[in-house]
């Protein structure tokens, strides 16, 4: 009797590993993506682990599939840190989410009906609100749900993720720069957004999600980035 136990076990535990998996790398990418994980601060597995209940492989795992993102180098077991910025980097980070960012937000303008267009403008006076307080890790976590909100809706599956990668080696990078210089006085350009949205208007949508881009990333400078 203990035999089909064994097994039955066996299989629930095979069938959970992937999801187990799959939401350990997501988690590692969301805190990368929000600033969550710092430059400089080495990560270690074991640390992880033990911080989120799981065994080392799972997070083993997660820190290889950010490693071949490019947002993390792996240089032995013990020694794990957030992809060094350098000049060529942030222009080559800046360049792509200069040429993909805006031509998402444009694809998904046909798709916003008033629903979507109320819940951007409710996110976008929690960043406001957040912004007041120079409370940077709220600022990130809004400032990602709004531009995801909104470039989730153009049915670009691929695309969006493309763009996610990008945000995943810049965000650590940006949680610094904030943390210095605070939020109070960056350009609320996604009230720009939402008004060139509620017009129809996809170019003026398209120059402001630049602009918020060359913004927000305008404050990273050479001599910043560690």
């Amino acid at each position: 009797m203990d035999k089909p136990a064994k097994k039955g076990a066996t299989a629930e535990k095979s069938a959970t590993e992937p999801v187990l998996h799959a939401s350990i790398y997501e988690e590692l990418r969301g805190r990368m993506i929000t600033g969550k994980i710092m430059p400089g601060v080495g990560l270690s597995t074991r640390g992880l682990a033990q911080e989120m209940g799981v065994s080392q492989m799972p997070v083993r795992d997660a820190l290889s599939r950010l490693a071949a993102e490019g947002a993390v180098q792996i240089r032995s077991k013990r020694k794990i840190e957030v992809t060094a910025m350098t000049a060529e980097r942030f222009a080559d980070l800046l360049g792509c989410r200069l040429l993909l960012e805006p031509q998402a937000a444009v694809d998904a303008l046909p798709h916003i009906g008033p629903g979507l267009l109320k819940r951007l403008r409710e996110i976008d006076a929690r960043i406001d609100a957040a912004m007041e307080r120079g409370d940077v890790i709220r600022y990130m976590e809004y400032n990602f749900q709004f531009h995801f909100m909104l470039y989730r809706a153009n049915k670009r599956p691929t695309l969006n993720r493309l763009i996610e990668t990008l945000w995943l080696q810049f965000g650590p990078f940006m949680r610094v720069v904030y943390g210095r210089f605070g939020t109070a006085n960056l350009i609320d350009q996604h009230r720009v957004a939402v008004d060139a949205i509620q017009a129809g208007d996809g170019e003026a949508l398209r120059r402001a999600i630049a602009s918020d881009i060359s913004d927000g990333m305008g404050l990273i400078v050479q001599g910043s980035w560690n």
